[in-house]
């Protein structure tokens, strides 16, 4: 079997052998910044955005961002080239990068533990983009700013596991959406919330209080060449739940519709138009029909 590589420490290793040693500071405390990317017809989308939101979060950590924001970005780049026979006609795949600060104790000569590596992103939501998504309201709430940086992008997440636990165990397959300390809507696990309120257009929880998305992005600049408002502000559990449309919006995924909060229908229960206006123009924009690759790749 042709071998996906990945990039470890400066080496180009099989990725079966990829691993973080146990004494690593990402491993021991889950000291890791990461960030998650993903191809559009082989080509990285906003690679740029992603490196500059890893380099911010590599700097509030206390690494030397600029040396391994450009060692992650050649790494992409040769794992992209050295995986291209691997990449299947009409996939796309999903690319990692990650940084630790290396071992326990982070000596001056110590070296920070460096990666990338990709795998075909396998669609599992494939089916998403007509049924929709279910979501609840979780009781387990957003990091609050005191305790890291919303713009922080770390593997410390044990938070949206236990809020997705949580969920699901409402309704299988269920995502959580976390509260911020106000309680007002903070995020959803691994993906942003949108909400799309006629008269006001689509409305986005402050983005200074959340991971800013490089995808919710992506959204706005849509939004704009559609003539559709877009806002930041608070946003209550009760207007999300009355909402004309919600949306879940991440790297892989890009744009999902959420069809029930809690159980009862958002909207009509049903994706709505605005969603599938901004779907289909992220589809022009990338040059291929975003739904349609997903749902193309599950049926192989």
């Amino acid at each position: 079997m042709t071998p996906r590589w990945a990039y470890f420490n400066g080496d180009w290793i099989d990725d079966r052998r990829l691993a973080i040693p146990h004494s690593d500071t990402g491993f021991m405390l889950g000291v890791t910044v990461t960030e998650r990317l993903r191809t559009f017809r082989g080509e990285p989308f906003r690679v740029a955005e992603h490196l500059r939101r890893m380099r911010r979060s590599l700097e509030i950590i206390g690494l030397d961002a600029a040396v391994i924001v450009d060692e992650v970005q050649d790494a992409i780049d040769g794992l992209l080239q050295r995986n291209g026979s691997s990449i299947a006609v009409g996939d796309d795949w999903a690319v990692v990068a990650f940084a630790t600060p290396g071992g326990p104790t982070n000596t001056p000569a110590g070296r920070p533990t460096v990666g990338v590596h990709g795998m075909p992103l396998g669609f599992a939501w494939a089916d998403q983009f007509d049924a929709g998504v279910s979501v609840y309201v979780s009781d387990y709430r957003h990091t609050p700013g005191n305790c890291w940086p919303p713009e922080l992008k770390c593997r410390s997440r044990m938070h949206y596991y236990l809020a997705d636990r949580q969920a699901q165990s409402h309704e299988p397959g269920a995502r959580a959406i976390l509260l911020d300390q106000e309680g007002c809507v903070a995020e959803a696990s691994t993906a942003n919330v949108l909400a799309y309120r006629e008269g006001e257009g689509v409305v986005s929880p402050h983005l200074d209080k959340v991971l800013p998305g490089v995808s919710v992005a992506a959204v706005r600049d849509l939004c704009g060449e559609l003539g559709i408002p877009f806002i930041e502000r608070d946003l209550t559990p009760e207007e999300l739940r009355a909402a004309d449309e919600v949306w879940l919006s991440s790297t892989s995924i890009c744009l999902l519709p959420v069809v029930r909060c809690d159980a009862q229908p958002i909207g009509g229960g049903a994706p709505g138009p605005v969603y599938r206006r901004v779907l289909a123009a992220w589809s022009r924009l990338v040059s291929i029909d975003i739904a349609a690759q997903a749902r193309s790749a599950r049926a192989v």
